[in-house]
């Protein structure tokens, strides 16, 4: 249970540092650049899987969780898209996009990690509760 919530909390401390940087990039982009559309699309993208693990952390249901984080996935997906973007139009350069890239993949690789790590575990409890019998209490009934 430990590692558990030692391997939450790297993720949650990644995707935050990682929302940190883009916040911090488009503020780069927008005064010194003067790049606001793109900017924008990274800012939502970079921020939002940051949000999302926080939500997953008080998520309803397995299932839930599984969400919260495919959601996270995406956005991890599509900020790759604006990274890759920004260094193709020459807004940010190859040591700033592979520094980016590098700190989303890594907390790419954590959402992911831990989305099949739920799926595994719900697919468990799936399987111990179909050999489960059904009736198991059916004589403490008998009173």
């Amino acid at each position: 249970m430990e590692n558990r919530e030692n391997n939450k909390g790297v993720m949650r401390d990644k995707s935050f540092n990682l929302a940190v940087r883009v916040v911090r990039m488009c503020r780069y982009l927008r005064n010194e650049k003067n790049e606001f559309e793109v900017s924008k699309q990274l800012f939502k993208s970079g921020t939002n899987p940051g949000a999302m693990v926080r939500e997953s952390e008080y998520a309803e249901t397995g299932a839930d969780f599984v969400h919260k984080l495919g959601v996270a996935q995406k956005e991890l997906n599509e900020t790759r898209y604006w990274l890759d973007l920004l260094f193709a139009s020459e807004y940010i350069n190859k040591t700033e996009h592979d520094s980016m890239m590098k700190d989303t993949d890594e907390v790419m690789r954590l959402v992911t990690s831990s989305i099949k790590t739920r799926k595994q575990n719900l697919a468990n409890e799936k399987k111990q509760r179909a050999r489960k019998p059904k009736n198991s209490d059916k004589n403490s009934d008998k009173g």
